[in-house]
């Protein structure tokens, strides 16, 4: 069993999130390794495996669940929702994805915030781009391109949908893990009718901006994620200054992504 280290994850984490490509990445997975057959035996070890995607079948019979749209820009936007069978006016959660798009991962994620008890609904944010491809590393290409505006738009086109939506409640609140995270992060500051946001390992908003938020804060870390670490201290001060209502987790030993069960 090849050893995985801490330098081989960070440089997983480069590839996924920052500029290293493919190719750069096995190359310096590689020397981390010692080999090349070392290098490609880690690197699948390392990458996401779709297979354990599932934790709540898509056709569990306490749910109702089906592919939806809503308006957004510059067209529609498709999404996916899921809402315990037979509920009618619930709260509502968005669940935003991460860079992989609107994969089976988080359709099984919004499965799991109805079995909570909410009218869940996961956007994919690449509907502007032809919608969220199978091979995850096109979908993290088309969404280091997409347009933070879109995105936005979408987002609080979301939120609009689901406060009149007719499982609704009219209460709208947000998940986002990664990229997703950053984003319920940016959803608060730019929606005042949300009402709870909760990001996983997100980047944090700038701290001028935090004045905006309305909605209650609930910030998960990894405490060996020092690139998204590195903003917690200021994002902390800026929402005690602003006296926001908010919950800081950093959880020691653990990696970006640590909620990604593939």
């Amino acid at each position: 069993q090849p050893k995985i280290t801490q330098a081989m994850i960070n440089a997983y984490d480069e590839y996924t999130h920052l500029t290293l490509d493919r190719r750069d990445f096995m190359q310096k997975l590689q020397v981390l390794a010692g080999s090349a057959a070392a290098a490609a035996a880690i690197a699948p070890m390392i990458a996401a495996d779709s297979a354990r995607a599932d934790v709540i079948s898509p056709d569990d019979t306490r749910l109702e669940a089906d592919d939806i749209t809503y308006s957004g820009a510059p067209a529609e936007i498709k999404a996916y929702a899921a809402v315990p069978k037979g509920a009618e006016k619930l709260p509502a959660v968005i669940v935003i994805h991460e860079n992989r798009g609107l994969n089976n991962h988080i359709r099984d994620v919004t499965r799991r915030v109805a079995l909570e008890g909410f009218l869940a609904m996961a956007p994919d944010l690449l509907s502007p781009s032809g919608g969220t491809p199978d091979d995850e590393d096109k979908a993290r290409e088309l969404i280091s391109k997409s347009s933070a505006d879109i995105t936005r738009t979408n987002l609080m086109s979301a939120v609009e949908f689901l406060k009149t939506f007719k499982r609704s409640n009219g209460n709208v609140g947000a998940i986002g893990f990664c990229w997703g995270g950053g984003w319920a992060n940016q959803l608060a500051v730019a929606s005042p009718d949300l009402k709870a946001a909760v990001a996983y390992y997100g980047m944090q908003p700038k701290a001028e901006d935090v004045a905006k938020i309305k909605a209650a804060l609930m910030l998960h870390y990894a405490g060996l994620d020092e690139r998204i670490d590195a903003g917690i201290d200021a994002y902390k001060k800026a929402l005690e200054a602003n006296h926001k209502d908010f919950q800081i987790f950093v959880y020691d030993g653990v990696n970006h992504a640590f909620n990604n069960d593939t």
